[in-house]
This record gives structure tokens, sequence and C-alpha cells, in this order.
């Protein structure tokens, strides 16, 4: 009995575990997407604008917004602006 529930624990906590080390991870990430957002890159941020699609939320449209003033390059500018709308849809 008490050898399952020391398993159980175990798992629990392995468990718990992993999902910090995944929420920490992803919120790194995030701000380094945004970080990169402005990168003299286009690639990298191409590869922002993706990471940041992952994560809609008012945060997200705020720094879109942003971006689209920003950007120069067309093709960065509509991904963001169709990016943008598609998020600005979820949220109404």
């Amino acid at each position: 009995m008490s050898n399952n529930r020391a398993a159980l624990q175990g798992a629990t906590a392995a468990f718990v575990g992993g999902v910090l080390l995944g929420a920490i991870a992803w919120s790194t990430q995030m701000h380094r997407s945004r970080r990169d957002l402005y990168n003299p890159s286009p690639w990298k941020r191409l590869a922002a604008l993706g990471h940041l699609s992952a994560a809609p939320g008012l945060d997200t449209v705020r720094v879109l917004t942003d971006y689209v003033d920003w950007e120069r390059h067309p093709a960065l500018k509509r991904r963001a602006e169709r990016l943008l709308s598609r998020m600005q849809l979820r949220l109404d």
C-alpha cells in the first residue's frame, strides 16, 4: 500500500515539475519572440511572428499593432496584419 502511494506521489511530483518547466520554457520563448520581432534579420522577425501566432491574447495584439506600424518589409507587414486580424476576431 505505501509503495503504491510513494509511486503515485513521485509520478505527481514529476508531472507538476514537467508542467512548471514547460511553462518557464514557453514564457522564455515568448519573451525572446517579442524581442526578435524587431531584429534586423527578416528571418528572425518571420520566426517571431510564427511564435506569436501561438499566443493569442490582448498583450500579443498590442505588440502586433506596434509591430505593424514599425515594419517596412511588405511581406512581413502583410503577414503581421493577417495575424493581427485573426487574433482580433478571436478576441471579439
